[in-house]
């Protein structure tokens, strides 16, 4: 059984992820420069998360794919399906069966680490002055 489309948001809520649109199919979710939208029609909740075609590639590992492609001309962030009659922004769709998995997804694929740069403090030199005898 998969986690209803309301019970996908709350787990984004709760990841930091905000409300930036709410339409009639969808909620789009905002965390920096990552996107995500919540398929409101996915009553079953099979198809209940979209995620940008982008990042395909690294949640493979994590979660599988319900479908190739969802399309959805209210997905305004994502880029055009330029394959169909109609020319409509397409995502990946996802379904999960539980709120660790979805938490586990928004950590992983969508959270890009910043290398830490370790800086090196310059440690004072002591300087030793002798007197001469």
């Amino acid at each position: 059984m998969y986690l209803r489309p309301d019970e996908v948001a709350r787990v984004l809520e709760k990841a930091g992820f905000t409300v930036d649109v709410v339409t009639n199919k969808t909620y789009g979710y905002r965390r920096g420069e990552n996107y995500v939208y919540v398929n409101r029609e996915a009553r079953m909740g099979r198809t209940a998360l979209i995620i940008h075609p982008r990042l395909k590639d690294r949640s493979s590992s994590l979660a599988d794919p319900a479908s190739d492609i969802k399309t959805c001309d209210h997905y305004q962030n994502f880029p055009l399906y330029l394959g169909g009659e109609t020319h409509e922004h397409y995502g990946i769709p996802h379904g999960f069966s539980s709120r660790y998995s979805v938490r586990t997804l928004s950590e992983r694929a969508f959270w890009r680490r910043k290398k830490r740069l370790k800086s090196r403090l310059a440690m004072p030199v002591a300087t030793l002055t002798y007197a001469l005898a």
